[in-house]
């Protein structure tokens, strides 16, 4: 039996790098170990950027003189030219170090090495060895590379396809807003709504969740092995430290500075931000369920896919799969996320490697909500409401007219009509547990006395029209979602 560990390509574990590779490859960009160390590298060497440029002009650390614009540029290749060899090379380190903040410091070290030789001529590069990783401990670098990769997946990717469901739910919301839909409280048909007023519901309820995710703060903390800036006093007291930090972190990085640490970020803002995100997966995962059971009811059809195959022996069948997909991928991502959120929060004193192996896993954690966006998104493209069923399906309930015809009874006696005694008891005795038709409403309605306005407004009255101001709340979704953004 073939030892499928050693083939080339290699074979998949997760099905995130396997089956759904493709829809979650935009993540490698940002939350893959390469995308880790491709940061550290780039905060190590802005680092020392910055150590020489100073934040005036004068270098930091004395004796160093500023670098020219073409070391600079060097400098910042080594974050540029990092792909496959770079990638293979820092592992070759790690190998050596067990250590991998170690190994990038080295492989910029490699890259000083060969400054002269590359850029033809002498330069101070190559003596700039003891200003890689200088005033740093690794959570100085790790917590910055994690905060800009987490930065990268939610802005450049994450969020534009999450705004691309919102967009389109927002477009349905208002396609249906005038669509009679016969509703279900308890599973059982109640007042009638409209389809757009629904999905006006879902897309509220998630510009609430964008809105935060838009506020997200982006942490980062650089003050040493505990927190104190302990070393950088002794070895340049002269120096203002917590003003260097912050200026690096916000003005050079554009994090939020974060002044009071342990070795480590506190990582709540990345609860923060997980929580919002599972909460956001939560009704995201109520809208599959949603959408999975209109589909079963018949308030939807679905545009079959040419070729694709629903079931292996009945033909005719058009699964809700999309849907499906992503209900199930929302669960996995939700767990992730909230797991992450509880656990990082937590450390022994002033450190320990908890945080480090959980960190890693945040690829995993947008990775399936990712996916699940997608399929979702996928399914809502293919879904067209059938609203010759919905019709049906409301002329098949007219008992849902109980509740205007009691309520206007109780308005009717209030105001002094006689023969209005008992309106929900009665209607109730009408209605409850049986099926009845237009004509036993109409019957009814003309036999309580009502004034003629009052009948003539309950007699033109149906299921379909009884939708109350649902379109027009349409609206408060549409500016939700401009004020989300703004």
């Amino acid at each position: 039996m073939i030892d499928f560990s050693s083939l080339t390509p290699r074979v998949a574990l997760s099905p995130l790098d396997g089956r759904y590779a493709r829809q979650t490859a935009p993540l490698l960009n940002s939350l893959s170990t390469a995308a880790l160390n491709r940061e550290r590298l780039f905060v190590e060497t802005e680092w020392m950027i910055f150590l020489a440029d100073g934040q005036d002009g004068t270098p930091i650390v004395p004796g160093l003189a500023p670098l020219t614009q073409e070391e600079k540029d060097y400098l910042r290749r080594i974050v540029e030219n990092f792909g496959a060899e770079g990638i293979a090379e820092h592992a070759a380190i790690e190998k050596v170090t067990h250590h991998d903040v170690k190994a990038v410091e080295y492989y910029i070290d490699r890259r000083l090495d060969d400054a002269q030789d590359r850029l033809s001529h002498p330069t101070a590069l190559t003596g700039l060895k003891p200003l890689v990783h200088l005033f740093c401990t690794s959570e100085d670098i790790n917590n910055l590379s994690w905060a800009l990769c987490v930065r990268h997946a939610m802005t450049d990717v994450w969020l534009p396809r999450f705004d691309r469901l919102l967009d389109l739910l927002l477009a349905d919301a208002d396609a249906w807003r005038d669509l009679p839909l016969l509703a279900m409280t308890h599973g059982q048909p109640a007042t009638p709504t409209t389809l757009g007023k629904e999905m006006a519901v879902v897309v509220y309820r998630l510009s609430r969740q964008r809105k935060k995710l838009g506020q997200t703060e982006y942490l980062g903390k650089f003050n040493g092995a505990t927190g104190t800036f302990g070393a950088h006093t002794v070895a340049l007291p002269q120096a203002d430290w917590p003003r260097i930090s912050r200026s690096f972190v916000e003005g050079r990085l554009g994090l939020t500075w974060n002044p009071l640490t342990t070795q480590i970020e506190s990582h709540d803002w990345i609860a923060e931000l997980f929580g919002t995100l599972s909460h956001t997966g939560r009704i995201l995962h109520d809208l599959c369920v949603d959408m999975w059971m209109y589909i079963s009811r018949g308030v939807f059809h679905q545009i079959p896919v040419k070729g694709a195959t629903g079931s292996s022996t009945m033909p005719h069948k058009v699964n809700p799969i999309n849907f499906e997909n992503a209900e199930a991928n929302f669960e996995i991502s939700c767990s992730f996320l909230d797991t992450l959120a509880a656990t990082l929060v937590e450390s022994r004193w002033q450190r320990d490697l908890t945080d480090s192996t959980t960190l890693r896993n945040m690829g995993s954690a947008l990775g399936y909500s990712l996916l699940a966006l997608s399929s979702l998104t996928t399914g809502m493209e293919r879904v067209r409401p059938d609203t010759a069923a919905m019709a049906a399906e409301l002329d098949d309930n007219w008992e849902v007219l109980g509740e205007p015809i009691q309520t206007m009874m109780r308005v009717a006696g209030l105001e002094g009509r006689p023969g209005m005694d008992r309106p929900y008891e009665r209607v109730k005795e009408l209605m409850r547990g049986r099926k009845i038709g237009k004509k036993d409403v109409e019957d009814f309605v003309a036999s309580l006395g009502l004034d003629a306005a009052d009948e003539e407004r309950l007699g033109r009255l149906t299921p379909s029209t009884y939708t109350g101001l649902a379109p027009r709340l349409v609206d408060f979704a549409d500016e939700a979602v401009r004020k989300a953004r703004s």
